[in-house]
C-alpha cells in the first residue's frame, strides 16, 4: 500500500472508533514520533507478546 493509501485507511478506521480509543492511538503516535524504526519495532514485538498471551498472563498474575 502506498503511503496515502494507508493514511485513507487509518482516516476510515478512525470515523468508527470510540473517543477513548482514539485518545490512546494519539498518545500512541505521539510517544513514537521521531523514535528510531529499531525501536518502534521493538515496542511493536512487545505489544504483540503482551496481546497474543493475554490470557497465560492473566493466569500467571493469579
Amino acid at each position: 500500500m502506498s503511503r496515502e493509501e494507508i493514511k485513507t485507511a487509518i482516516n476510515q478506521l478512525l470515523d468508527n472508533t470510540p473517543e477513548q480509543v482514539l485518545q490512546e492511538v494519539y498518545t500512541y503516535l505521539k510517544s513514537v514520533r521521531g523514535e528510531s524504526e529499531h525501536s518502534v519495532s521493538l515496542s511493536q514485538n512487545l505489544r504483540t507478546i503482551l496481546t497474543e498471551d493475554k490470557e497465560l498472563l492473566e493466569r500467571l498474575a493469579q
